[in-house]
């Protein structure tokens, strides 16, 4: 069984910066991907970030050029660095893995951003 734990939310000003980890537990050889969901109220859950196998990263336009993700795979773990954030990034982060065919997700990571 693979577990996700994330840490790393929390609140913080608009403009600020936070890291969002999201570690991967269990008998696991390899990840295709890791990556960030999120939710805000009201809205349906989105892609944020993803990281996938040979280093292809993805990313939504509203975050590109301010969030960054990077996997260390010997730890198992993925990375989302969050700069310049914005009042509209507030939401629940989900970090989402994708191993051997089956998806797993963490129980969620609250992000709010102040004015």
């Amino acid at each position: 069984q693979v577990q996700l734990v994330e840490s790393g939310g929390g609140l913080v000003q608009a403009g600020g910066s936070l890291r969002l980890s999201c570690a991967a537990s269990g008998t696991i050889f390899s990840i295709a991907a890791m990556g960030w969901y999120r939710q805000s109220s009201g809205q349906q859950r989105e892609l944020v970030a993803v990281s996938r196998s040979l280093g292809r990263t993805e990313y939504a336009d509203s975050v590109k050029g301010r969030f960054t993700i990077s996997r260390d795979n010997t730890k198992k773990t993925a990375y989302l660095q969050m700069n310049s954030l914005k009042v509209e990034d507030t939401a629940v982060y989900y970090c989402r893995a994708l191993v051997y065919g089956t998806t797993y997700w963490g129980k969620g990571n609250l992000v709010t951003v102040s004015a």
